[in-house]
C-alpha cells in the first residue's frame, strides 16, 4: 500500500487530488488541514465530509506551522508528500503579507524538514504562475526569469528555491508545479467563475471586474490538474528537482468567460467595470508541452465543458446545502 501525505487536504485542489487518490484502494490517504477561515469554512468541511466516506482516508486537524504536531505523522513512513496548503489569495496578500510569510514559507520549511528527517522519497508541491509576474513573451515556458508582483508570488518562488536547496543538500527529491488558474466542482468561492456564479443566482448587489474586464487568463480544469498529480505520484522521475507550468496554453478573455456562464445560465447581472487593481496581472498565458511530454496527457478539457460542469455542480450543491 502506497502511503500519501496530503496537505490542505480541504482546500480546492488539496480535497479534488484526495478525492481521486482514494478511489484507489492501494493508496492510503493521509490529510491535514488548519481549517482556516480565508474563504467558507462550511464548503471546507463538506468537502472533509465526502472524504471521509473513503475507508483509506485518515484526518488530522494541524497546521504546518506547528513542527511538534507535524512530526508526529513520521509513524506512517509516508512514501510520498504532496504539499498543497498554503494562504491563498493574490489581492489579499496586498493587505496581509504576513501571513503570506508565516504561512507559505516557514509552514513550506517545515514541510520540506519533514521530508528530510523521514527519507521521503518524493515531495510534490503547489507553486503558482504569479512568479512570473507580467510578460510581454507568450507563452511562457519554464525558464522564463521569475519577477512576482505581489507577496504570494513572492512566497511561491522561494518555496522554489528552498526546493532546489533541499534537493542539492539534503536530497529531497520534488516536483514544483506552477498552476494557472484553476477552475472547476468543489472550487474556492473568491475565484472568478464560482464568484460570478453566486452574485447571477444570489441575486448580490455589484460585480467590479478589474480592467473593464480585460484580462487574459489561462483558466485550467480542476480534473486536468488532478489526473497530472496523480501520474506525477507514481511516475519515477530521476531529477531532483523539477518544475512544471500546469496550464491549458488557452488563455481567454474574461469577457468571453463571463459569455460562457451566461449562455449556459441564461442569466445577466449588472457588471461594473473599474480599473486595473495594482499587482494584478494582465496576462497569464504558459506553455504545457513539458507536463504534456512527461505525462503523455495530450488534451486539456475545454472551457465551455469545464464551465458547463461547474455551472451542473453549483446549482445541484447549492440545492443540498
Amino acid at each position: 500500500m502506497k502511503k500519501i501525505l496530503i496537505t490542505g487536504v480541504c482546500g480546492f485542489v488539496g480535497f479534488s487530488v484526495a478525492n481521486l487518490l482514494c478511489k484507489d484502494k492501494k493508496n492510503k490517504i493521509i490529510g491535514i488541514d488548519n481549517l482556516n477561515n480565508y474563504y467558507s469554512l462550511k464548503l471546507k468541511k463538506n468537502r472533509l465530509k465526502e472524504l471521509s466516506l473513503f475507508s483509506n482516508f485518515k484526518f488530522y486537524k494541524l497546521d504546518l506551522k506547528n513542527m511538534d504536531k507535524l512530526n508526529k505523522l513520521s509513524t506512517f513512513k509516508f512514501d510520498c508528500v504532496i504539499n498543497l496548503a498554503a494562504q491563498a489569495g493574490v489581492r489579499h496578500s496586498i493587505s496581509f503579507p504576513k501571513k503570506y510569510i508565516n504561512s507559505n514559507i516557514m509552514g513550506f520549511f517545515n514541510i520540506l524538514e519533514f521530508c528530510r528527517l523521514n527519507k521521503i522519497k518524493k515531495l510534490i508541491y503547489a507553486s503558482s504562475s504569479s512568479v512570473y509576474g507580467d510578460n510581454t513573451k507568450f507563452p511562457i515556458h519554464e525558464k522564463f526569469k521569475l519577477n512576482p508582483k505581489n507577496f504570494y508570488g513572492y512566497s511561491k518562488k522561494s518555496n522554489e528555491e528552498m526546493a532546489e536547496i533541499y534537493s542539492n543538500l539534503y536530497n529531497v527529491k520534488s516536483i514544483g508545479l506552477r498552476f494557472f488558474t484553476i477552475y472547476g466542482e468543489w472550487g474556492r468561492p473568491d475565484m472568478f467563475v464560482l464568484k460570478y456564479l453566486q452574485y447571477l443566482f444570489f441575486k448580490k448587489p455589484k460585480f467590479y471586474l478589474y480592467n473593464y474586464g480585460n484580462h487574459y487568463r489561462d483558466f485550467t480544469y480542476i480534473k486536468d490538474v488532478v489526473l497530472i498529480i496523480k501520474k506525477l505520484v507514481s511516475l519515477k522521475h530521476k531529477e531532483k528537482h523539477s518544475i512544471f507550468n500546469i496550464c491549458s496554453n488557452k488563455p481567454i478573455k474574461i469577457t468571453k468567460v463571463i459569455d460562457i456562464v451566461e449562455k449556459y445560465t441564461k442569466k445577466k447581472i449588472k457588471i461594473n467595470k473599474i480599473n486595473f487593481q495594482v499587482a494584478d496581472i494582465l496576462k497569464t498565458h504558459g506553455d504545457n508541452k513539458k507536463i504534456k511530454k512527461i505525462t503523455k496527457l495530450t488534451k486539456f478539457t475545454d472551457i465551455n465543458l469545464g464551465i458547463k460542469n461547474l455551472i451542473n455542480w453549483f446549482l445541484k450543491y447549492n440545492k443540498l446545502n
